[in-house]
């Protein structure tokens, strides 16, 4: 795996985090403007102007992408995006003002640093000033500073999770993905199928598997940790449609469902993001395959670049 969504001309990506807290956000900023399409699939999303996207209604584009930590307090970084984008003349035209388009997602945090301090308009506004055009930071980073994954058995068995990149590229078409990786289940190889991060033993020095975990019947009585959620983006400099868009986005969860299991629980938000950015022609499903491909990629890429941090170990400390 390689390559970055910055790769994709037009588009540009910021971070900002407090560590202390444990928290942060990223923003995916499109100036220019970008088709967009979504997709939710978990059973306990926060989000914003999801339904603004849809194929039947009025705005076509949007103007940037926020994903952040802090739960749905973590949305109020969004309007700190609204406002840069609108000091820069950039929105959805009005007549008597142009309104930035600002769709947003967050995972649950809170249970990582300090609560009470989330990501605000302060951040939100912070990641534009920061946003690059070139290679950005990843792991524990943005949005993915306070990520955890394999919880179904406690926070105390997780393991860092991180924001992760990749990019492929088939002649001039351009596909990439941005992930937040925070999920209730375990981390995947698709390729080999090993877990790379997930819900350790009582011990910490194997993984317990989830999955078989669950088939062997060993379920806990209490509910398992509501702190989860991968949410991203896949974007390419292929023309899509708004409806296409929304394919392209719901093609793109395979790469959860290959790199994460479980995954699209009632306990996740799993929220996928489609930007649509340039005029290569392709077809639609050749977008959409190689979307889920470059979203697992994008998982494996959070997961690799993670440090350990929060009490948590990470693939890198890891044995």
């Amino acid at each position: 795996m390689s390559g970055y969504l910055t790769d994709i001309e037009g588009i540009k990506i910021g971070h900002a985090q407090d560590y202390e807290a444990g928290t942060g956000c990223t923003v995916i900023l499109c100036p220019k403007g970008a088709i967009g399409g979504v997709d939710v699939r978990g059973g306990a999303p926060g989000t914003r102007e999801t339904d603004l996207m849809a194929p039947e209604n009025l705005v076509e584009k949007v103007n940037a992408i926020y994903l952040s930590g802090g739960s749905a307090f973590g949305l109020d970084g969004a309007s700190g995006v609204m406002q840069y984008l609108s000091e820069n003349g950039i929105g959805f035209d009005t007549g008597a003002v142009k309104v930035p388009i600002v769709p947003a997602a967050v995972i649950f945090d809170l249970d990582v640093g300090n609560p009470m301090k989330r990501p605000d308009f302060n951040m939100g506004y912070e990641a534009c000033i920061n946003a690059t055009e070139k290679d950005f930071d990843l792991g524990n980073v943005g949005a993915g500073t306070g990520a955890t994954v394999g919880k179904y058995f406690g926070n105390e068995f997780s393991m860092k999770g991180g924001l992760g990149t990749s990019l492929i590229q088939i002649g001039e078409l351009k596909v990439g993905a941005l992930a937040v990786v925070n999920a209730l289940g375990d981390v995947i190889d698709p390729e080999t199928g090993n877990i790379l991060a997930g819900a350790l033993n009582k011990t910490k020095t194997d993984f317990i598997n989830t999955v078989n975990a669950i088939r062997s019947g060993l379920i806990l009585g209490n509910n398992p940790s509501i702190a989860n959620t991968t949410i991203g983006a896949v974007a390419t400099n292929a023309r899509l449609s708004k409806s296409a868009a929304h394919k392209v986005a719901s093609m793109a969860h395979d790469g959860l469902a290959r790199a994460i299991r479980p995954v699209h629980t009632m306990f996740d938000g799993d929220t996928v993001f489609c930007l649509s950015i340039g005029d290569i022609k392709a077809e639609p499903s050749i977008v959409g395959i190689l979307a889920a491909e470059a979203m697992a990629e994008a998982i494996i890429s959070g997961i690799k670049n993670a440090e350990p941090m929060y009490g948590r170990i990470s693939f890198k400390s890891f044995k």
